[in-house]
């Protein structure tokens, strides 16, 4: 169960990261394309082509990664609606559902490891289909929060509170880290100090040294 913290003591004890935007950078429609295209061993000069079939799909169905199942039915039946072949309609997915084509930007480890080395506990909460924890096999993450595997996604306060429970934090003394006001910032609905970042748009991008200030880590 968890309690206000009312010791007097207000630092940051956890900070709650999502991932894709946050993070990590997703790949782009046409970037998609020319990966899954290069797995088919097919010709990536015609990932334009079908960056622009992309474009057009319905691919952002509400609750859509609160179940994988649903997930991965409507991908593909937009998929053929647009003209995209099996093959290739497969291979999309297996871009789309792989942690690796979405890299992480240069300063997460640095920042999650100054975090871990001043004590605080370290969180990920995302809206996601499939299972991100091997991407994170090297870093310091305490808990995973992912919205396949509870049926609900932001901004519903459930999902916050889930990843609180599985921190056993404080709401309190606890950061929520994120780049989307109308999913992330729902948390301060929940009573949780949060803190938006400009989505990533470059692996090079610099944003998280304002966590590590904020929860003087830095």
């Amino acid at each position: 169960m968890r309690h206000l913290n009312t010791n007097g003591d207000r630092r940051l004890r956890t900070v709650i990261f999502d991932w894709r935007g946050t993070l990590v950078l997703a790949p782009t429609f046409t970037g998609w394309a020319t990966e899954a295209l290069r797995r088919l061993g097919r010709d990536p000069s015609g990932a334009a082509g079908v960056a622009a079939l992309l474009r057009g799909c319905a691919l952002d169905v509400p609750g859509m990664d609160a179940d994988a199942d649903l997930h991965r039915e409507t991908c593909h039946r937009a998929f053929r609606d647009a003209g995209i072949d099996d093959g290739l309609a497969a291979s999309l997915y297996a871009v789309e559902c792989d942690p690796a084509a979405n890299p992480f930007a240069v300063d997460v480890e640095p920042v999650l490891r100054a975090l871990r080395g001043h004590g605080v506990r370290i969180g990920v909460l995302s809206d996601i289909h499939f299972d991100i924890r091997p991407a994170f096999r090297d870093l310091p993450v305490d808990s995973f929060t992912l919205s396949f595997e509870h049926g609900v996604v932001k901004p519903d306060p459930a999902v916050f509170r889930l990843a609180l429970d599985d921190l056993g934090a404080e709401p309190d003394r606890t950061l929520v880290v994120g780049d989307r006001s109308t999913h992330d910032g729902a948390a301060v609905e929940s009573g949780l100090t949060t803190l938006l970042v400009p989505p990533l748009r470059d692996v090079h991008d610099a944003r998280l040294h304002h966590v590590a200030a904020l929860v003087g880590a830095a």
